[in-house]
């Protein structure tokens, strides 16, 4: 019986003994150069899928005689710890999970009412509101399948098909988001600084960029966590579905490099927008410069805002304690709101949507003045003016006064 180092660490080494069985990553921990014919011991993992485990408790792997090691690790001696109180989780992600739920409610709301205003108003209805439209769409499919995949963990951790489709969709709607975002950022650079191909990319395109490159993507990672096999032990140790957790981080790379890329490609464009508008249309006043300025900067604020949290959701920090409590309420309020951010300056903050909100006012506040006073003693029709009044009244009397001579 051979007990090799708890070091997760599987650089090979520089002499390797031949027939022996290399060193392995099992997604799990590291199983180093070993002797044949021995059962490898090394101390079981310290955490999975947010659960501390004993570590002082052991798991196992054979190599085989033939140098090769055996096709699964023995994890079944590691237990968690603090079985006991599984039912009562850590207070600080119980809030988390309120802070979430919280978050994409309010985003949910406002994003519903920007959308519902875009489709009503025909007055809005443009390319440019178009997009606006699909990235506030992406926002309400993500979030709402971030609040049904949260409320049906349970049932997902039994039916293995429903995890598949619910995780597939929820990582699909969130990448969707930065390519939209990205056709944002490309739309208005097209109309500021490459103006002469604004009639090339019809709104087919920017549709295919922001639904149809994410998908392929997806394809992709999925393909690539079904031919990726899971080692054996991790369904026994774990109550959740596989397809919810990290097994291989590397799997995660191929959603999360293009969003990166997205975010860097928008900063680019974001640049060259604000130097135009800075040194070519500063000294030009119109209505048409105006709205360059304002679409300028809500994409200003909206892209840095999506790298950060992108950024905070990727590196933070790994131990419990005050400080990680805190980062992890800050995220979930960041990551939650951004469709309420997005609702505020693409839609509510947006004076073309607040002129057109004034004009309908006026418009129905004449209606109803009209339609009160239909209840006086004169009725009026459309063509109604003094003069015309005034005239009848004179005609009336003309017919009346011969009858009283």
């Amino acid at each position: 019986m051979n007990i090799t180092s708890t070091n997760n660490t599987c650089l090979p080494e520089k002499v390797v003994n031949p027939g022996w069985c290399p060193s392995h990553w099992d997604l799990l921990l590291c199983w180093r150069t070993s002797k044949p014919g021995t059962v490898v011991y090394q101390a079981c993992f310290d955490e999975l899928n947010g659960m501390r485990y004993d570590t002082s408790q052991n798991a196992s792997r054979r190599c085989q005689s033939n140098g090769v090691w055996e096709n699964f690790s023995d994890y079944m001696s590691c237990q968690p710890l603090d079985t006991n109180n599984s039912l009562y989780p850590d207070p600080s992600i119980v809030y988390t999970s309120y802070f979430y739920y919280g978050g994409y409610t309010i985003s949910l709301v406002a994003l519903v009412a920007a959308v519902s205003i875009f489709v009503y108003f025909k007055d809005l209805r443009c390319l440019r509101n178009t997009i606006h439209t699909n990235l506030m769409c992406t926002y309400i499919l993500s979030d709402f399948t971030w609040i049904l995949t949260s409320t049906l963990q349970e049932w997902l951790s039994a039916s293995n098909n429903a995890c598949v489709l619910f995780t597939f969709s929820l990582h699909y709607f969130v990448l969707t988001n930065f390519f939209w975002m990205f056709v944002e950022g490309l739309y208005l650079y097209i109309l500021v600084v490459e103006t002469f191909t604004r009639e090339n990319i019809k709104l087919r395109v920017y549709m295919f960029i922001g639904w149809g490159f994410p998908l392929i993507i997806m394809i992709v990672w999925g393909v690539s966590k079904f031919i990726t096999p899971i080692p054996v032990g991790i369904e026994e140790i774990s109550d959740s579905c596989t397809w919810m957790t990290r097994p291989h981080p590397v799997h995660d790379w191929i959603y999360q490099g293009p969003a990166i890329i997205v975010l860097i490609v928008n900063l680019v464009f974001l640049s060259k927008i604000m130097w135009v508008l800075i040194t070519k249309l500063r000294s030009a006043n119109s209505a048409e410069t105006q709205q360059y300025r304002k679409a300028s900067k809500a994409l200003l604020v909206l892209i840095p805002l999506l790298g950060v949290t992108y950024i905070l959701t990727m590196v933070g920090p790994t131990e419990s304690g005050t400080y990680a409590n805190y980062y992890s309420y800050g995220r979930a309020t960041l990551l939650s709101m951004q469709g309420f951010m997005v609702a505020i300056f693409y839609c509510f903050v947006n004076s073309e949507v607040k002129n057109t909100f004034k004009h309908h006012f006026i418009r129905w506040n004449d209606a109803r003045n009209l339609r009160t006073g239909g209840s006086r003693r004169f009725t009026y029709s459309k063509d109604w003016s003094p003069n015309t009044r005034s005239d009848s009244v004179r005609w009336s009397m003309s017919r009346r006064l011969p009858s009283q001579v």
